[in-house]
């Protein structure tokens, strides 16, 4: 197996299986219910959004921090935002009683066995904008899809490995205790310019050439950065030795089996 083949076959291994997607699908309608009964007019909209309407979530066995983001829109305005998440707890803590729950500011987690929901309260503004908690006391407004379509059509003109990518680099993130935080790595990647690249190893291999391995502030962060760059070198001067078992074992340092 050459590297390239090794990187396509951890890029297709990266992807929600057919298993996991019915799963999730089952606790996203079952939640929808919940919160349409228990909530009614008081919520005037809730959806999925982030990695998981993108295409870049990563299954829980590359990710354990993997999750499912949802908005909760409610009606009534005028209240700071710990009081939108004080209901969604008790929300949660009604419907799931067994499961682990928890504030994870600005969003109210909820553990269950094959997945983990963020919800978000949410306030809309208006055109697809919503305010969403910052901290206890104040609001940031965003658009929570706006992303997605961006990314879609990066995709499509970088031959579509630029999700790929992401993942590939998104298990690499998480392989190495969050070196970045997933929602800003995912659009820095996407900010980066390919020229040149033509197969999955080659996209991937860009995006660790352009990464800074001096701008985190934290040392063990320049140290995992440093890391794969050098992982990275190694492997290309194997190739060029034509050492392609030798490049293949190397690049499994880096993205691992």
């Amino acid at each position: 197996m050459s590297v390239l083949s090794y990187l396509e076959k951890r890029a297709s291994d990266a992807v929600l299986s057919s298993d996991e997607k019915s799963s999730i699908s089952t606790s996203i309608t079952t939640l929808k219910t919940r919160l349409n009964v228990h909530f009614s007019s008081k919520v005037s909209e809730h959806f999925q959004f982030g990695s998981s309407t993108r295409g870049t979530i990563l299954p829980r066995a590359m990710d354990a921090h993997s999750d499912i983001d949802y908005m909760i829109v409610f009606s009534e305005r005028g209240y700071a935002p710990q009081t939108y998440l004080d209901r969604l707890k008790r929300f949660v803590e009604t419907y799931y009683s067994r499961s682990e729950i928890y504030q994870s500011s600005p969003t109210v987690v909820l553990e269950l066995n094959h997945i983990r929901f963020d919800l978000v309260p949410a306030l809309s503004t208006g055109w697809g904008s919503y305010d969403i908690p910052s901290g206890l006391n104040n609001w940031q407004s965003t658009n929570p899809n706006d992303f997605n379509s961006t990314l879609e059509n990066s995709n499509k003109n970088n031959s579509y490995l630029i999700k790929p990518t992401i993942r590939l680099a998104k298990f690499w993130n998480a392989k190495n205790d969050y070196v970045f935080e997933s929602f800003s790595f995912e659009k820095w990647i996407l900010n980066q310019y390919f020229y040149g690249c033509a197969n999955q190893r080659d996209y991937l291999f860009s995006a660790f050439d352009a990464l800074s391995a001096t701008s985190p502030s934290e040392q063990w962060r320049r140290d995992k950065i440093e890391r794969a760059k050098k992982i990275v070198a190694e492997v290309r001067q194997l190739e060029r030795d034509n050492k392609p078992y030798s490049a293949e074992s190397e690049v499994k340092r880096l993205i691992p089996e």
